[in-house]
């Protein structure tokens, strides 16, 4: 879906996402706030009929004025996906990434740091006037700053943090106020932004450290689920990462499909897993195929460890899966050498079997 960043900005750099981000800082009231992003789409950008239809609709509910929630399994480029619509709005981007230790506070701001003011007053020589005040400043964290400046949020794996942080999004989707602690003494609220826009991701597989989502905010995201990529759209985005040749590159592409149609795993192997094979390949410049025992050994480390993901199994049950998984190879990086030759010498499962540890 993306090639590679077009900056070292850390963040373009963790998402994925084929944009440079520029980085801004803004000042309101003298109150310090969160730098923004700015991203830039950029032509190298893979994109698929499934990216612009995935795009078209987000955008509609965006446009519309509603919150957007990409939902699906881990490797289906919900994050890069996120971004890419972001980018569509033209705005800054502020981003958030959910975590169990985020509180309201870190969303809104907080009370941070003092400022001192003392006076001496010596108006007679003799007498000496002591006037010293401490005040605390207050601070606006992201979400204000997106809803203050009219930013877009993004909110990446939300259901990571606790369900009760997320009370004041109601207020800011529903009402579009953001009511604000009284500690933040100046106001108690600010009317959102006509342009905020909130782009959301979760993931509704994963097993730890995921919260449920409060009905309450999930009723007021537009939903759309995000599958695991086409044939098409990997394919693409395997050639622009790794430079590889199509051809081989198709091989990785349906090895690892297959090996995910076949159920026959712990942890599901996704786009991710066909990037790392390709790229070591073609680092290394190994042959894609059976052949090659360095291959074959690579795809094992790449994929045998999602059969059990770290769980104990008896030997004759791993042995089993471990014989399928090497099938597929056989299957789809099938030999390149003259039958003759291969029969001399012992066939593709010789070169399977050479390359078990």
């Amino acid at each position: 879906m993306t090639s590679e960043a077009a900056s070292k900005d850390p963040i373009s750099v963790l998402s994925g996402f084929g944009a440079g981000m520029a980085t801004s800082a803004s000042k309101n009231g003298g109150r310090s706030t969160p730098s923004a992003l700015t991203p830039r789409p950029r032509s190298g950008f893979v994109e698929t009929e499934q990216v612009r239809d995935l795009t078209r609709r987000g955008l509609g509910f965006l446009n519309a004025g509603y919150p957007l929630h990409f939902r699906g399994p881990a490797g289906t480029g919900k994050t890069t996906l996120a971004l890419h619509v972001a980018a569509q709005l033209g705005r800054p981007v502020i981003i958030i990434t959910g975590d169990n230790e985020l509180g309201t506070a870190d969303l809104v701001g907080s009370q941070r740091g003092y400022h001192y003011r003392k006076v001496v007053d010596q108006f007679i020589h003799n007498v000496t006037k002591l006037e010293e005040t401490a005040n605390q400043h207050w601070t606006d964290h992201r979400l204000t700053t997106a809803c203050r400046e009219g930013f877009t949020l993004v909110y990446d794996e939300f259901t990571r943090s606790r369900p009760e942080t997320h009370n004041v999004l109601l207020g800011v989707f529903e009402e579009r106020m953001l009511f604000l602690p009284a500690q933040a003494r100046e106001e108690c609220y600010i009317k959102v932004h006509p342009e905020f826009r909130a782009i959301f991701t979760s993931n509704p597989q994963e097993y730890a450290g995921v919260h449920a989502s409060q009905d309450a905010l999930a009723d007021r995201l537009a939903t759309i689920d995000v599958d695991y990529p086409d044939r098409a759209m990997e394919l693409a985005v395997a050639s622009a990462r790794t430079g590889m040749a199509e051809a081989s590159a198709a091989r990785i592409i349906d090895l690892v499909r297959a090996f995910r149609a076949s159920g026959d795993y712990q942890q599901t192997p996704t786009m991710r897993a066909s990037l790392m094979i390709a790229r070591v390949a073609a680092l290394e410049g190994l042959d894609v195929s059976v052949d090659d025992p360095r291959f074959v050994q690579l795809c094992s480390d790449a994929l045998e460890s999602r059969i059990f993901s770290g769980q104990r199994a008896e030997a004759v049950a791993r042995e089993q899966r471990r014989a399928a998984l090497y099938a597929l190879i056989e299957t789809y990086c099938p030999s390149v050498a003259k039958p003759r030759a291969r029969r001399a010498g012992g066939g593709a499962r010789a070169g399977v079997e050479g390359a078990l540890p």
